[in-house]
């Protein structure tokens, strides 16, 4: 008896686009934006009671989501036990009989997050499954460590296998609008990932 072929995971449109190579610093175009707060935080307070998508459009966002995640375990007490079993949770996030219930294959998470010491353990782990493994760099949590030592930290995080880079920008730039200067920061980080991907993790 023929089994009826599994669908492939194509769940929502997904924008292929050439890597961003950065752009000129514009503090005419950054001075230029404005944000009416009020406004935004009424449509916030709305969002929950607003209606929902439903049924197939529902269960499509909720696995597309879950594809955006990235595992994350940056504990002190972490060990190498602990990592195996973050990424054996990121190459299965659901249960089989459920995407045995929709007729998918499975799904993966976006990426497991560890510090720069783990990342060896989550590239073994991870091994020819195409689940990245990002690292938090640039002096983690607080970003106040030395400018060097933040890049170097990039550096050694990306040789050891990291293909993403969680870094942490100076907050003090933000709060004194030192745009210069955080420009300055974030195209230094940005040298220093090379092949890696960065991202900005945004505390709001």
């Amino acid at each position: 008896m023929a089994t009826k072929p599994k669908q492939k995971l194509n769940l929502l449109p997904q924008a292929i686009s050439a890597r961003n190579r950065g752009v000129e610093l514009d503090l005419d175009w950054v001075s230029s934006i404005q944000a009416n707060t009020s406004a935004i935080e009424r449509r916030a307070s709305s969002i929950g009671s607003r209606r929902s998508v439903k049924k197939q459009h529902q269960a499509a966002w909720l696995l597309q989501a879950v594809k955006c995640i990235d595992l994350t375990t940056l504990s002190g007490d972490d060990t190498t036990g602990r990592v195996k079993r973050l990424c054996a949770k990121a190459k299965n996030p659901i249960s089989k009989k459920l995407l045995e219930d929709l007729d998918l294959d499975n799904i993966t998470v976006g990426a497991v997050c560890v510090y720069h010491d783990m990342i060896e353990t989550a590239v073994s782990k991870l091994k020819g499954t195409g689940i990245p493994v990002a690292a938090v760099s640039t002096g983690f949590p607080a970003g106040l460590s030395p400018l060097p030592l933040r890049i170097a930290e990039i550096e050694y995080s990306v040789s050891a296998g990291a293909s993403e880079i969680d870094i942490v920008i100076s907050r003090r730039h933000v709060l004194t609008q030192n745009w210069k200067a955080l420009y300055e920061e974030v195209k230094d980080f940005r040298k220093a990932c090379g092949s890696a991907h960065i991202k900005t993790i945004l505390a709001t």
